[in-house]
């Protein structure tokens, strides 16, 4: 890895990372403000959930009504959703677009004739991916744990707040691969944001129908939302190992394909 590189991509999306953070974590501490509201509207809530298809609720990790009356369970249903589609975005963009920028820029000759290797390029443009993925799963988290503190009406498990804030994490980084991925295959320099916005909508929509319309629930599969455990609220949630292995996997067999591919290929300057 390039020092000087890592730092001056640091700098390039800091201000990226501050943007997209801010957004979603008022999108969480603002949603979390309802929570007390919903409290107080039990009877009221639970009768117009009752005539909402069970499917419908399935979706957002609400096995049952009763669900939503913790708090944690009250954030899984609402606020996952930001750091699952949110988050996924943020990071498929960022890593998308890290490689092709010096071709955007008409810079990949100077830095390719500089003493650094394609790897030490890859390795640490790579490295800023991963880190602002984790910073921004952090600062959201954060948001998280400190509106529920503040809401909360009952204790509820810390531990399953963080075995789910991980299981996003291991999401955000496999869409992170997934972006890399895409930016080696591409051949001439071309914007990729929207394809990649519209690969995680996509994927997010397979997720929803599979929930919702069970004779196609094993579409989901295809989905990597899909391995992410919502249901905090049932008694030994964990995090389960092969969805961890789904996630651990695909995203070293895609950092790798994305090596190979980018010390290989023609960049046209």
């Amino acid at each position: 890895m390039n020092r000087n590189l890592f730092t001056m991509e640091l700098r390039r999306n800091f201000p990226v990372l501050i943007i997209w953070s801010m957004i979603i974590s008022v999108l969480i501490v603002l949603t979390m403000m309802v929570y007390p509201v919903f409290m107080t509207n039990q009877s009221k809530i639970a009768a117009m959930l009752s005539i909402v298809p069970k499917g419908a609720l399935q979706f957002k990790g609400i096995s049952n009504y009763d669900d939503l009356m913790s708090v944690l369970g009250f954030y899984a249903a609402n606020n996952v959703i930001y750091m699952m589609v949110l988050g996924s975005m943020f990071s498929i963009v960022l890593s998308s677009s890290i490689l092709l920028r010096e071709e955007y820029n008409r810079t990949a000759e100077y830095l390719l004739t500089r003493p650094v290797t394609r790897s030490e390029v890859f390795f640490s443009k790579g490295s800023v991916v991963l880190l602002w993925i984790i910073i921004l799963n952090l600062l959201t988290a954060l948001a998280g744990y400190v509106s529920m503190e503040i809401v909360r009406t009952g204790p509820y498990s810390v531990k399953s707040f963080i075995i789910l804030s991980l299981s996003t994490l291991m999401l955000n980084i496999l869409f992170g691969s997934i972006g890399l991925f895409i930016s080696v295959l591409v051949k001439r320099a071309k914007p990729v944001t929207s394809f990649t916005v519209g690969l995680v909508l996509v994927f997010y929509f397979i997720y929803t129908i599979s929930k919702i319309a069970g004779e196609v629930s094993l579409i989901g599969y295809l989905s990597p939302f899909m391995y992410v455990d919502l249901n905090v609220i049932t008694s030994g949630y964990k995090l389960n190992p092969w969805n961890l292995l789904y996630f651990i996997g695909l995203t070293i067999l895609l950092i790798a394909l994305s090596l190979r591919i980018y010390r290989r290929k023609d960049i046209y300057v």
